[in-house]
């Protein structure tokens, strides 16, 4: 296929994840932002008004990066994986199988659906902050590198988990049991400098302590750094490189689609 056909065939498929998702929208935009406000609601105003400052950080300003990147992160991936496996069921999927638009280009469609709506969920929950807090912004640059590279992470995360995905159950099963927790434990409630050494070391093994933190970063710079910032950066692009490439190698093999 020549440049302008894969070109005409990107468009298709993420206007078509954009159309779906916002032809929806109380149930794709809404439901996040109802959650992260009773967040800022419960752990900003009522329990964090009892919360000491987190270096020199009001606790209410410190949770703001970390549920805009929650929302992001379970936007992202409840997008790609819902859309695709969908496709999978209604067997819309073998319409693109058998057509010869390259698999980078079916990947970058669906993660193009997943990391808009993540953004746009994002940028919701953030405007909702300053109903509760005025955060400061130290380097806008990073703050949109983080958010739109986890939001990419997490798509391709999500079409992973879609392409595996048997049946419905199979959907809900990473999102509940490993998603949930990662995001909880990633350091979005707290600083992990006020965790025993040992809690520390094993947060350390949480990747997604690491967009948030990067993602923090770039609100209040090295004040609220838990990781070393270009770790946080070279950790999302190996994994969004990893991931893209274990996508691809399923689309290839044809693993839950043509078995």
């Amino acid at each position: 296929m020549s440049f302008t056909q894969n070109l005409i065939a990107f468009v298709t498929i993420a206007r078509k994840e954009i159309v779906r998702f916002m032809r929806i929208w109380s149930q794709t935009l809404l439901p996040p932002v109802i959650t992260q406000s009773l967040y800022f609601i419960i752990f900003g105003a009522f329990i964090g008004s009892q919360v000491k400052d987190i270096n020199g950080i009001k606790y209410m300003a410190f949770l703001v990066p970390g549920l805009v990147m929650m929302g992001v992160i379970n936007a992202s991936f409840a997008n790609v994986v819902s859309s695709f496996f969908g496709n999978k069921f209604q067997r819309n999927i073998e319409e693109l199988l058998v057509s010869p638009t390259p698999n980078w280009v079916i990947i970058a469609g669906f993660v193009a659906g997943g990391v808009l709506r993540g953004l746009i969920v994002g940028i919701i929950i953030f405007a909702l902050s300053f109903l509760f807090v005025q955060p400061e912004i130290t380097n806008i640059f990073l703050i949109f590198i983080f958010i739109f590279l986890t939001a990419v992470v997490f798509s391709l995360g999500g079409l992973i988990n879609g392409i595996l995905a048997t049946k419905f159950d199979d959907v809900s099963i990473f999102p509940t049991f490993i998603l949930t927790p990662l995001t909880y434990l990633g350091g979005v409630f707290y600083s992990i400098q006020s965790l025993p050494e040992v809690w520390q070391n094993v947060s350390k093994l949480n990747p997604v302590l690491y967009m948030i933190n990067g993602f923090r970063y770039g609100f209040f710079g090295d004040k609220a750094s838990d990781v070393n910032i270009w770790i946080s950066l070279i950790m999302l692009a190996v994994s969004s490189i990893i991931l893209y490439i274990i996508c691809n190698t399923l689309l290839n093999k044809g693993t839950g689609l043509r078995s």
